[in-house]
């Protein structure tokens, strides 16, 4: 066995005697850019293998992660990436010698693995990618709709190990009459009835990609537990939603799943965008998939004075949702005109990707800086959020207020 496989094993004795979850926090605050957004800051600690986060939710779990963190790491540190659980009974511990993978429904060989098979018994593979939550900043979206009032932080970028799915489904062999996958968990019950449990489901087609895997190194370590020792299926370029951690059981369907969590939850209006006025009823919904491009500044306040002598350099990051980044726009006059910025070096199709630009501010006065991001595939920012009644797929082109003197 070699070493980083020894290391993905050995990683559930750590973390198999975890504490109870912390019932609530008290200490420092912080305000999200937002009505009503003031958040406690809870320490390292509080929440096991977590640092400093901001606390949404304590039971079940809703942490995100600050945004300063951000422009400090590309990839972001594993203790610092936010979480985001479903139900109240969600182990607090996973013992990995009797921890088991099941993998069944319409194939011709249903199987079941160990953690150690799956480790020692599949090609691996590496890549990196964002996981957002489908509610990432919905605190923004105007007007306000239920549920976790999240800032920009319900996402990180991470380098994913695992098995393609792919793999895995091929030694169970899929049947012709195959159309989706279902994945479940140890998640379960909680405010819930006891009959519902977390399950969602892929299309055939994305599920079988070959991108798609069964991840259980993240950042070169083991899962932390909140965010899904010791396997998560990882879905680049779709929203976390999909990414179902504590994987315990992969069925293979014949048709759309029923769950609750397809049929009812996680659903967008059936239209390019997404979107539809705040008043329209009767309008058909279809299941959450695809993320869209985002951008942000990092490095740089509201409010902030700039000089209008010499040269601003602008930084941030972006990432093209389900298609490569193409490229990253910024303008200094609120949209009126834009220009390209500068891209950093390409780690993948799906993960975050640095910019920087060179501003200058000619004369004194208020400026609103602009970025905005497209991908290969012709998605572009647009300049308004568009609503849905989830608070999902927001996306607005970001901005920052400066002073130029």
């Amino acid at each position: 066995m070699t070493q980083s496989r020894r290391s993905a094993l050995a990683g559930g004795a750590a973390i198999a005697v975890l504490a109870a979850l912390p019932r609530g926090a008290r200490g420092a605050t912080v305000t999200l850019p937002f009505g009503n957004g003031e958040r406690p800051l809870v320490p390292a600690g509080t929440f096991p293998q977590k640092g400093e986060m901001i606390l949404q939710r304590t039971r079940p779990p809703l942490l995100e992660t600050p945004f300063a963190v951000f422009g400090n790491n590309l990839y972001t540190p594993n203790d610092l990436a936010f979480v985001r659980w479903h139900l109240g009974d969600m182990p607090t511990s996973v013992d990995p010698a009797t921890y088991r993978l099941r993998i069944g429904g319409a194939v011709r060989r249903p199987y079941e693995l160990t953690l150690e098979d799956l480790v020692r018994g599949f090609p691996h593979r590496r890549l990196a990618a964002v996981n957002q939550c489908a509610g990432n900043s919905r605190g923004l979206i105007e007007p306000r709709v239920a549920g976790a009032q999240w800032g920009n932080g319900a996402m990180f970028n991470a380098i994913w190990t695992g098995v393609p799915l792919r793999a895995l489904l091929a030694r169970a062999g899929v049947s012709p009459k195959a159309t989706h996958v279902a994945f479940r968990s140890l998640e379960s019950g909680g405010i819930f009835p006891p009959d519902i449990q977390f399950e969602k489901a892929l299309p055939l087609r994305r599920a079988n990609d070959g991108v798609t895997m069964v991840a259980f190194r993240m950042n070169g370590a083991y899962l932390p537990l909140l965010n899904g020792y010791p396997l998560r299926l990882v879905v680049p370029g779709w929203f976390s939603t999909y990414w179902m951690k504590m994987l315990t059981e992969i069925e293979v369907l014949e048709h759309p799943s029923t769950d609750f969590w397809m049929a009812k939850a996680y659903r967008i209006p059936d239209r390019p965008d997404g979107g539809m006025r705040p008043d329209e009823t009767g309008v058909k919904m279809v299941p959450i998939g695809p993320m869209r491009p985002r951008s942000f500044f990092t490095g740089i306040a509201n409010g902030a004075r700039v000089p209008t002598s010499g040269a601003l350099t602008l930084r941030g990051f972006g990432f093209g949702g389900n298609a490569a980044l193409r490229a990253i726009d910024i303008s200094e006059d609120a949209g009126a005109s834009w220009r390209p910025a500068t891209l950093g070096p390409d780690h993948g199709p799906y993960g975050f990707r640095e910019w920087h630009a060179v501003a200058r501010f000619p004369k004194a006065g208020d400026y609103r800086l602009m970025v905005r991001a497209r991908n290969v595939a012709g998605q572009m920012q647009p300049m308004r959020a568009v609503w849905n009644p989830g608070g999902y797929l927001y996306n607005q082109v970001e901005h920052v207020d400066v002073v130029a003197g």
